[in-house]
């Protein structure tokens, strides 16, 4: 009785607590560097999201069809459609470019769908780093949440998965449209046919792709933090 009595006084000791307290700290900043390094991940992937969505480089049309359009390179990206004709050797390559949205009756549909998947999917990155902004903040100040359903690093992880869904969607889509060799009925004036003589992925292919790999390993690096939700700890003023 006497041992269980002084156990017990052991375990409700304020010097017993206090290191309780420091040694769970510890454990739970170790534990998010993991998810620091997921931030750093996310947001490098965020970039090249950005990035890729800006390229003109998603279908590569090398066109030499001399009695319709002058020879040359056509770049088609979401946004616009970029030519280098080739000419004389004076001006080799001579760029013109061409915008559109999706406003335009002319766009295929995978043109259409991935101006506003990519659209969103940047969103919803941007909305993931506010949440794991928030839920680092909360880690590193002590305080821990016991509803599971609200925790910050769960809801950036589960968007970083659907925004790497998105993207993945277009790569995929974008990669069968060049593999099935289809056209784009683009205006007379922009003088290039409806499909050309040879069609490639470009580069921004790749940089989506690879955006795509680390929103999705940031994602579930966020998703794998755990953390005692028993309890809620906030720190001594």
């Amino acid at each position: 009785m006497f041992v269980s009595f002084h156990y017990l006084s052991f375990l409700l000791s304020p010097n017993f607590i206090y290191h309780t307290y420091a040694a769970a700290m510890v454990w739970l900043v170790s534990s998010a560097n993991h998810q620091v390094a997921g931030f750093a991940i996310a947001t490098i992937g965020w970039i090249l999201s950005g990035i890729s969505m800006g390229l003109v480089e998603w279908r590569m049309w090398y066109i030499n069809h001399p009695l319709l359009s002058p020879s040359g390179v056509a770049c088609v990206g979401m946004w616009r459609v970029c030519i280098y004709h080739h000419r004389d050797s004076n001006i080799s390559n001579a760029k013109v470019c061409y915008r559109y949205t999706y406003h335009d009756d002319f766009l295929p549909p995978d043109i259409r769908v991935a101006q506003h998947v990519l659209l969103a999917a940047n969103i919803l990155v941007l909305l993931g780093k506010a949440f794991i902004i928030l839920a680092l903040r909360n880690v590193y100040m002590g305080i821990l949440q016991k509803d599971d359903t609200c925790n910050p690093f769960v809801v950036s992880g589960i968007l970083n998965i659907a925004a790497s869904g998105c993207i993945s969607i277009v790569v995929l889509w974008n990669y069968y449209s060049v593999m099935s060799m289809e056209g784009i009925e683009f205006p007379s004036s922009f003088r290039v046919p409806f499909k050309p003589d040879v069609q490639e992925v470009g580069s921004a292919l790749i940089v989506a792709t690879l955006a795509a790999f680390l929103l999705l390993l940031s994602g579930t690096i966020f998703l794998s933090y755990t953390f005692p939700l028993d309890i809620q700890m906030h720190p001594e003023v």
